[in-house]
C-alpha cells in the first residue's frame, strides 16, 4: 500500500462483562463471523483479531473474554488475557448492554479502564432490545461510571450506529501503515476457527455447568484425492474432538441414540462449508478429560 499520511492503523479491545455483546458486534464491524456467539457467558475464551479495513485506516479488534470473578484456573487465565491485551491496545471499546443494570462487574471494570493510557469508548450494545428511554437511561448511567471519549449506542443485530462506531474507533488510532492485507478479516488459523464452530453449535441448548466444561480440538484435516465431477474442490476430512469434564455429561452431549452429537455436526458443518468454501465430511469424537479447566497441563494440551 502506497503510504498515506491520513491513513490510519491499530487495534482495539472490546472488553466487558461475560454476555455484554462484545463478540456479535466484532462481526458486524468486520462485515463476517469472525467471533462465535451464544448467550452462554464465557463463550469467548481467547483474544480473537478481527480486522477492518477502509480507505481510511485499519482496524484491528480484538475480541476479550468477559471479565469476572474467576472460580476456576481456566477463569483467570481468561482474566489475564484481557489484561494482557488491554496493555497493547491504542482504543479500547467498554461494552455495557442496554437490557441489564449496571452492576459491580461493570463498575470494576470501568475503574481498572481509567488507569490504561489508551482513550475509552463507551458502547451501550443490544439497543434493538429496550425502547429508546431505556437507552437513554443506559447511556446517562454509564457515562457517570468514568471519563470516556465517547458514549455510543448501538445495536450488532440491527445494523444501528455500527458504521458510526467505526468512524469513531478510526478517528482514534494513530497514523500507520496498513497492518493486514485487504482480504484478511482475521489472524485466527483455520483449525482454530472450524474448533470455535464446534463448539458453538455444541453450546446450543446445553445448560448449567456444562458449557463451561466443553472444549474442542482439531485433530486431523485431510482433503480427498482429486476433485467432484463439476469441479468443485475435493471433499476435505476433518476430524474433531469435544472435551468434557466428567462422564456423567457424557449423555448430555450425544444424546438418544447419539441424536444430540449429530444435530451438532449437521449445524457445524453447515458453518465449517461456509468458512472454507468447500464441502466437509465432519467425524466428531467424545471424551472425558477430568476437571480440564483446573489442571494446568489440560489446559496447556487444549490452548489455554
Amino acid at each position: 500500500m502506497e503510504s498515506n499520511a491520513s491513513y490510519r492503523s491499530g487495534f482495539c479491545a472490546f472488553v466487558g462483562r461475560p454476555n455484554a455483546g462484545k463478540s456479535t458486534l466484532t462481526n458486524a464491524l468486520v462485515g463476517s463471523k469472525i467471533v462465535i456467539t451464544s448467550d452462554k457467558p464465557q463463550t469467548t475464551r481467547r483474544a480473537v483479531r478481527g480486522v477492518l479495513s477502509r480507505p481510511d485506516g485499519q482496524l484491528v479488534i480484538v475480541d476479550t473474554p468477559g471479565l469476572h470473578r474467576p472460580r476456576t484456573l481456566l477463569g483467570q487465565r481468561l482474566n489475564d488475557v484481557v489484561h494482557e491485551t488491554l496493555a497493547e491496545v491504542d482504543v479500547v471499546g467498554f461494552c455495557v448492554p442496554a437490557n441489564e443494570k449496571i452492576g459491580p462487574g461493570d463498575r470494576f471494570i470501568a475503574t481498572q479502564l481509567q488507569a490504561l493510557k489508551a482513550p475509552a469508548f463507551a458502547i451501550v450494545t443490544k439497543t434493538d432490545t429496550v425502547g429508546r428511554q431505556r437507552v437513554a437511561e443506559q447511556l446517562l448511567a454509564v457515562s457517570r461510571l468514568g471519563e470516556f471519549v465517547e458514549v455510543v449506542p448501538v445495536s450488532a443485530r440491527a445494523g444501528d450506529q455500527v458504521q458510526l462506531l467505526a468512524d469513531l474507533l478510526i478517528s482514534r488510532l494513530p497514523a500507520g501503515p496498513q497492518l493486514y492485507p485487504d482480504t484478511v478479516t482475521s489472524d485466527e488459523s483455520e483449525q482454530s476457527r472450524i474448533a470455535e464452530l464446534i463448539r458453538e453449535a455444541a453450546l446450543a441448548d446445553v445448560r448449567d455447568e456444562l458449557p463451561h466444561s466443553i472444549a474442542v480440538t482439531v485433530e486431523e484435516m485431510n482433503p480427498r484425492e482429486g476433485g467432484s465431477a463439476d469441479g468443485r474442490p475435493p471433499l476435505i476430512d476433518i476430524f474433531a474432538t469435544l472435551h468434557l469434564e466428567r462422564s456423567s455429561q457424557k449423555p448430555i452431549i450425544l444424546g438418544s441414540g447419539g441424536s444430540r452429537l449429530k444435530r451438532i455436526g449437521i449445524d457445524a458443518r453447515r458453518g465449517i462449508e461456509e468458512l472454507l468454501g468447500r464441502r466437509v465430511n465432519l467425524n466428531l469424537h467424545v471424551a472425558v478429560m477430568g476437571e480440564w479447566q483446573r489442571d494446568p497441563k489440560k489446559l496447556d494440551r487444549l490452548g489455554f
